[in-house]
């Protein structure tokens, strides 16, 4: 199978704004260029790169976000040994993650979904994520389970996200892409 390319465009409900992601798909890999606009709960612009290596486990996240008041980047990257540096300094609370998970953006549900097969087939998987809460660009370990709910004929799934108390039933399609994130997200036609 070959690599292919979508650009889906998603409102984002939480920030009265819009994500759009180019998005390079193979087999086992993913990378995405993405620009976000979000009025709430203070205008501010995002631009990301996104880049996994075989398994669609993260290698980097390069982001750049613009508020009123200033600008802010982030390299966060994982070595193929699995540790995680910010910026070039490392980050030992993240060891064991193989997943990163921009706050806000759907995009970043689809690695695990994807690694583990959770749009087509049961299963349940606990996970360890490097979140960057938006816009300071902050990391955060975080725990999270995604879990198989239910696929139907035309290749839709449900899947469950938790972390913490917070849980939502995410719709995703046939390649494991978000199309409906309660509260968050849903993707535009």
């Amino acid at each position: 199978m070959s690599t292919r390319t979508t650009v889906p465009t998603w409102r984002i409900t939480e920030t009265a704004g819009l994500e759009t992601a180019w998005i390079d798909l193979g087999p086992s890999t993913l990378s995405a260029r993405g620009r976000v606009a979000a009025a709430l709960p203070t205008p501010y612009w995002l631009t990301y790169e996104l880049e996994t290596g075989e398994d669609f486990t993260t290698r980097r996240l390069h982001v750049t976000a613009h508020t009123p008041e200033t600008v802010r980047t982030l390299d966060l990257r994982r070595d193929t040994t699995g540790r995680w540096t910010v910026d070039g300094t490392e980050r030992r609370d993240l060891a064991g993650s193989l997943d990163c998970d921009l706050g806000l953006s759907p995009l970043t549900n689809t690695p695990p979904v994807l690694r583990h097969g959770l749009h087509r087939s049961p299963g349940e998987h606990h996970f360890l994520m490097a979140w960057v809460r938006v816009p300071d660009l902050t990391v955060h370990p975080s725990r999270q389970t995604y879990t198989h709910l239910r696929t139907v004929p035309d290749g839709t799934a449900t899947v469950r996200f938790t972390s913490g108390d917070y849980r939502a039933d995410l719709t995703v399609d046939a390649d494991g892409l978000i199309r409906d994130y309660p509260e968050l997200a849903q993707r535009l036609p």
